[in-house]
């Protein structure tokens, strides 16, 4: 049973690869995982029930590679960096054109909306954790949301993966954009105590100034 399960599960996947959630159906499932169509339904209750399930271990499947890399992440460019070659893997599984017929089919859905939500905060929290651990001490952490900055990445990344679809070239600039800003963060963690002191005040004073 739990083989059969799997089967549907990959075949969900598979079938969102080929024929994008609009072609996406219990008969084009069972189809692509070579099953009877009832037993979609047998197992997971309806299609939209199969696809949450999907959705939901494609991205757990891939989570503990994802971790194991940022384990060994010791800066924002390695981080950046190691955000290039999970976008470069996802893509060349396909994965890409799947989160983006899910969110699509999200759009409409709000079941599936929440589920696809889900699967993100997967990838959100590992990154914030990373996130915690580099900026340790870091003058600008003062100014920063931590959460919210893992949350704006996450959502880059997704956004750059979706856009580089259309605009390769905007993309790369865009991914570049960041590794100058990680660049600058390196630079003011390397300044003198006095000066780290007098950035860190001038980052409060600006920050008190914004809601």
């Amino acid at each position: 049973m739990a083989e059969t399960r799997q089967r549907l599960i990959d075949g969900a996947i598979e079938t969102i690869r080929q024929h994008g959630i609009a072609g996406t159906s219990a008969r084009t499932i069972a189809a692509t995982a070579g099953v009877n169509q009832a037993l979609v339904f047998y197992h997971f209750g309806s299609v939209n029930d199969l696809l949450k399930a999907a959705c939901l271990a494609a991205t757990r499947d891939r989570l503990d590679q994802f971790e194991q890399r940022l384990a060994g992440v010791d800066g924002l460019r390695d981080l950046l960096a190691a955000g290039r070659e999970l976008h470069a893997e996802e893509r060349a599984r396909g994965n890409v054109q799947v989160l983006a017929q899910m969110m699509a089919g999200s759009q409409g859905d709000p079941e599936l909306a929440e589920a696809t939500a889900a699967a993100l905060r997967l990838w959100v929290a590992p990154i914030r954790a990373t996130l915690d651990r580099l900026l340790i001490g870091s003058p600008v952490a003062d100014l920063l949301d931590i959460a919210g900055l893992a949350e704006a990445l996450c959502a880059g990344f997704i956004g750059l993966e979706l856009f580089e679809g259309v605009d390769p070239a905007g993309a790369e600039a865009a991914l570049a954009t960041l590794d100058r800003l990680a660049i600058l963060v390196e630079v003011v963690d390397d300044l003198g105590p006095v000066a780290r002191k007098a950035l860190r005040a001038k980052l409060r004073k600006a920050g008190a100034g914004h809601p």
